[in-house]
């Protein structure tokens, strides 16, 4: 594959498709930027054949499972996706089509990689895959006005696992073959941590986007929990029925919570020499630490409220980042004040 066309889908596609996480991709240090940004370009693929609606469920599954042996390797015939293109929707993302169509250059680029990190890629995609169709197998069949829900919190926490807590076990590793060594020990805590630090971050977009994913016949509110307060998924469909939710609602923000805070723990033991992967990781982090505050205020299931993180809450975000990291006890302070702080 050209150099230029490899670059140009590292950058401009890679923008386009990554939106806000962008800013955390390009602040990647040298080395480790390139493997995880294709990794992230791969997984997006799979995600927008999971969620390429007008297309059957066989066939979406079909897709992803062609995606899949050829990530890791186990065939070579190109890819066509020109059929799952042509399904998407006036609402999706032009830049999501295009990396359907440019597939085949993510994965030669993936095997231009060394080694160490196609093995990498390789395991972490297959984990993402895997959550994926298990997700269309729970939700993709139900029809109009359908809706289900995980049944119980290991369901959650297993999903939680498979699309984001085993990417923030990648990462780990990946920091691990490129960046700075540990002793068992560490090793150990960071991939603990790591793992938590994307399941915290799984379980925000969850909390946040609850009468959307309801909207799609997704709940991902453990069933069994929502029966013992008295509640279907259907209920929750009912803005007024927020009050009766709130005891499982407040369960999950607190796990998700504590999954941060693991997550802030895991970016303020990284080595202070780290500078770019610190601030890599203390941007969601401390952007997931914000919204779980908005989430507090109420207003979780009325769908015409859109709950986020303002554009100037963000830029506050990554300027107290930025002026307190050379002052180590005033670094660490920034989960406590991504907490605390008055929303605006």
């Amino acid at each position: 594959m050209p150099a230029g066309a490899s670059s140009d889908l590292l950058t401009n596609l890679l923008r386009d498709v990554s939106r806000s996480f962008y800013l955390t991709l390009r602040v990647l240090p040298g080395g480790i930027g390139r493997p995880i940004g294709l990794a992230y370009l791969l997984a997006r693929a799979t995600d927008t054949i999971a969620d390429t609606e007008l297309v059957p469920v066989e066939e979406r599954l079909q897709a992803l499972d062609a995606l899949r042996v050829r990530i890791l390797g186990e065939r070579s015939a190109p890819l066509d996706f020109s059929k799952l293109v042509a399904a998407q929707d006036a609402g999706s993302s032009p830049a999501e089509r295009l990396l359907l169509v440019r597939i085949e250059e993510a994965l030669a680029a993936l095997e231009g990689l060394e080694a160490g990190d196609v093995q990498r890629i390789r395991s972490v995609l297959e984990v993402i895959t895997g959550g994926q169709e298990l997700d269309l197998h729970r939700f993709g069949s139900l029809g109009a006005g359908g809706l289900a829900a995980l049944p119980n919190a290991a369901a959650l926490d297993d999903y939680t696992y498979r699309v984001a807590g085993c990417v923030g076990e990648f990462w780990t590793r990946m920091c691990l073959a490129h960046l700075f060594r540990a002793d068992a020990a560490f090793e150990q805590s960071l991939l603990a941590d790591g793992i938590r630090f994307g399941q915290g971050l799984q379980l925000v977009n969850i909390l946040r986007d609850l009468p959307k994913d309801l909207g799609n016949g997704r709940c991902y509110l453990p069933a069994d929990e929502l029966s013992d307060a008295g509640l279907r998924p259907v209920d929750l469909r009912n803005p007024a029925n927020e009050g009766r939710l709130k005891p499982v609602y407040d369960r999950w923000l607190k796990r998700a919570d504590t999954h941060l805070d693991a997550g802030w723990r895991y970016t303020t033991s990284l080595p202070r020499g780290q500078v770019r992967m610190r601030l890599a990781c203390a941007w969601p982090a401390l952007l997931g630490m914000r919204t779980l505050q908005k989430l507090r205020g109420g207003g979780v299931l009325d769908p015409a409220r859109r709950i986020k993180v303002t554009r100037a809450e963000v830029k506050g975000v990554l300027w107290r980042s930025v002026v307190r990291l050379p002052v180590g006890r005033w670094w660490d302070g920034l989960g406590e004040w991504a907490r605390t702080a008055p929303s605006r």
